[in-house]
């Protein structure tokens, strides 16, 4: 599901990339200033959105950096239990005493 979100958030940003584009382009046409097009509402929604997703896939990155650390350290710790668990899982079989002490009996 990770890999559809970041694929999805992508696809978002290149189309807001390109409508930002688009419309930048557009005002220029037009001949409209630079300190006037930075002020446009348009583009200045299409530039957050950008900021936006961006944000997000940094998040997305982050969270698949840390399940690949987990997954890679709990492989680590089951190889090294296992090698443990060897070792612990011979039984250690007690013997019987052949003299042992005589047991008390009873008073009646």
């Amino acid at each position: 599901m990770g890999s559809n979100q970041k694929q999805a958030q992508t696809g978002q940003k290149e189309s807001f990339e390109r409508k930002l584009k688009e419309r930048l382009d557009l005002l220029s046409e037009r001949g409209i200033e630079s300190h006037k097009v930075d002020k446009d509402p348009l583009a200045k929604n299409l530039r957050a959105n950008i900021r936006a997703i961006q944000t997000r896939l940094k998040a997305i990155d982050a969270n698949e950096k840390k399940s690949e650390e987990l997954a890679k350290m709990k492989a680590e710790k089951s190889a090294a239990t296992q090698g443990d668990a060897e070792g612990i899982k011979k039984k250690k079989i007690k013997e019987t005493p052949v003299a042992g002490k005589e047991k008390k009996k009873k008073k009646e």
